[in-house]
C-alpha cells in the first residue's frame, strides 16, 4: 500500500496527468496534499474554495442543497469543460484531463448537521477520449474537524489515484479508497462508476462490493438500477422492508409484503405519507455455499426489478442495528416485515451476548422509534401447525416481554393472508428450476417466472456457463 504522500507524488511527477480541483464547505483538504508533496505544477491547472453560497451560486448556478450529488455533478460539469475549452489545443495530444471535487458539510461550530459530503472525479482513461467519472458519498466518524479534514484529503487522494490508475479494475477502486484510512473513520456508503472506462460494469455489483468489503454496513440502489445514497430515497418518509434471500421471490415473498402494505398504510402515523418499500439482502443472505457468486446476487436483484422493487444490501445480521440504520434517515414510521419462524429468532438471546443489557438493550434499540414488526403465519408441514406472533414458543422467562409488545401493538400478525402460498420453500423452488421439474413457475409471480425462463436465471437449464459479464467482481469469500 502506498502512503498518501507517496500518491500524490507520483501524480504530480506523472506529466500525462493534469487537472483542476473545486472544493466547497470543507476547504482545500485535497488539492492541499498536491502542494504539500512538491511538484504539483505537474498536475494542477486551478485550485478554487467557493465557500461563500452567493459566489458559489455565481460561478455554479442556484442550489436548494449544496451538499448534494446534483451539486457535485454541476462542478464536475462546470469545472471540466471549462478546462478542456481552456486546454485542449495546447495539451490534448499528451496529457489525460481531470476534474475533482467535492462539497461536504464537516462539523461546525454552528449546526449540528450530519457529517457527510459527495465527492468525485471526471476523468479521461485514455488520450482524447470522452470522460469517465465516479461519484461517491462519504459519511465522516471522526469527532473533531482536524481529523475530518484529514481523512477527506486521504480520501480524495485515493479517489483520483485510483481513478487514473486502477480504473480498469474497479473492484481494486474499491478496495485503494481505504488506503491509509478505517471504516471508524470514514464510510463510502454509495459509488457510481460511469462513462467509457467503465462500459462494462454493473453499480449493482459495485454496491455489494462496498458492503462485503466492510466499507459501509449498508448500500442501496433502485429497481431500475440506479445506485441511491440512503438520504435520498427514506429521508423522513415511512419505510416498509422485507427481509430475505430472494432465491427466487416467491409468491409466498410477495403475499408476505402485500398484507404487510396494507396494514402499514392504515396505520394513522402513515396515512398519506408517501412510504419507501425495501427489500434487503443481508451478506449471509447472499452467502450460497460460503461464497458470493456476482452472477447469483444480479439473478435475485433481476427478478426483484421484475416486481418494481428497491433493494437494500446489509451487513446488518440482528434487526436491532439494521433499525438503527434507518433511524438515521427518518423518524418516521418503520414496519419491518418477517415470518413467524424468523421473529423466534430474535427471541433467541445468544444473538445478543455482545450486549451489555442483553435481548432487553436489543429490544430497547429496535423499538427506540416508532418501528412495528408484521409477522407472516409459518405453516410447519410434519404437523400441520401454523405458528404465528400470538402462539410464538418463546421461552418461559421470555414470556412476559413477548406478551408487552403483543399488547402494545409492537408486533402484529397479518391477517388474511394467502392460505395457497403455505408450503412454498423458496430451496424447493430452486431445485426445481435447476432440474427443470415442471410446475415450479406456479410457485413465483408470473413475470418473474417469464423472466427466470428467457434469461434461464438461478441455473435452469440453457444456461450459459461462461465468466461473469466484464466488470464484476470474482467469487469472494465472505
Amino acid at each position: 500500500m502506498l502512503s498518501t504522500h507517496e500518491k500524490a507524488l507520483q501524480l504530480n511527477l506523472d506529466p500525462s496527468t493534469y487537472g483542476s480541483f473545486a472544493e466547497i464547505g470543507a476547504g482545500q483538504e485535497v488539492a492541499r496534499w498536491f502542494f504539500r508533496v512538491g511538484g504539483a505544477a505537474g498536475t494542477i491547472a486551478k485550485t478554487i474554495s467557493a465557500y461563500d453560497m452567493t459566489v458559489s451560486d455565481a460561478i455554479y448556478g442556484a442550489s436548494e442543497r449544496y451538499v448534494s450529488r446534483q451539486r457535485l455533478q454541476t462542478m464536475l460539469a462546470y469545472e471540466y469543460d471549462l478546462q478542456h475549452q481552456r486546454l485542449n489545443a495546447k495539451r490534448g495530444a499528451t496529457t489525460r484531463f481531470f476534474v475533482f471535487a467535492n462539497t461536504v458539510a464537516a462539523r461546525s461550530y454552528s449546526r449540528n448537521d450530519d457529517w457527510h459530503g459527495w465527492m468525485g472525479i471526471r476523468f479521461q482513461a485514455a488520450l482524447q477520449q470522452p470522460p469517465s467519472e465516479i461519484i461517491i458519498h462519504v459519511r465522516m466518524h471522526d469527532r473533531e474537524t482536524v481529523q475530518q479534514q484529514e481523512a477527506l484529503g486521504i480520501l480524495g487522494v485515493n479517489l483520483v489515484y485510483a481513478s487514473l490508475y486502477l480504473h480498469d479494475q474497479p473492484v481494486e477502486v474499491i478496495r485503494a479508497l481505504m488506503d491509509n484510512l478505517s471504516p471508524e473513520r470514514v464510510e463510502v456508503d454509495m459509488a457510481k462508476f460511469s462513462g467509457p472506462a467503465f462500459s462494462g460494469v454493473d453499480n449493482r455489483l459495485i454496491a455489494l462490493e462496498l458492503v462485503r468489503q466492510g466499507v459501509t454496513d449498508a448500500a442501496m440502489f433502485t429497481a431500475n438500477g440506479e445506485v441511491v445514497q440512503a438520504a435520498e430515497v427514506l429521508h423522513r418518509r415511512p419505510v416498509l422492508l422485507e427481509r430475505g434471500s430472494f432465491r427466487p421471490v416467491t409468491r409466498l415473498t410477495v403475499d408476505m409484503l402485500e398484507r404487510a402494505q396494507e396494514r402499514f398504510l392504515q396505520h394513522p402515523k402513515v396515512q398519506g405519507e408517501r412510504a419507501a418499500v425495501l427489500m434487503e439482502m443481508t451478506l449471509r443472505n447472499l452467502a450460497a455455499d460460503g461464497t458470493i457468486d456476482p452472477r447469483d446476487f444480479l439473478d435475485r436483484v433481476d427478478t426483484l426489478a421484475a416486481l418494481g422493487q428497491m433493494v437494500l444490501i446489509s451487513n446488518y445480521g440482528e434487526f436491532h442495528r439494521l433499525a438503527g440504520y434507518l433511524f438515521r434517515y427518518t423518524k418516521k414510521m418503520i414496519g419491518l416485515v418477517l415470518g413467524a419462524r424468523t421473529l423466534l429468532e430474535v427471541f433467541d438471546e445468544k444473538y445478543y451476548a455482545d450486549l451489555s443489557g442483553g435481548i432487553l438493550e436489543a429490544f430497547g434499540r429496535l423499538f427506540k422509534h416508532d418501528l412495528k414488526l408484521y409477522v407472516y403465519p409459518y405453516y410447519e408441514p410434519q404437523t400441520g401447525q401454523m405458528m404465528t406472533a400470538a402462539n410464538l414458543p418463546v421461552a418461559p422467562h421470555l414470556r412476559h416481554l413477548h406478551a408487552h409488545l403483543l399488547e402494545n401493538g409492537l408486533v402484529e400478525d397479518l391477517q388474511d393472508v394467502d392460505e395457497s402460498c403455505q408450503g412454498i420453500r423458496s430451496a424447493d423452488v430452486l431445485r426445481a428450476i435447476k432440474t427443470g421439474e415442471p410446475g415450479w413457475e406456479r410457485l413465483v409471480p408470473p413475470q418473474v417466472a417469464s423472466l427466470i425462463k428467457s434469461r434461464h436465471l438461478f441455473g435452469s437449464p440453457g444456461r450459459s456457463s461462461g465468466e461473469p459479464t466484464a466488470g464484476e467482481p470474482e467469487k469472494s469469500q465472505t
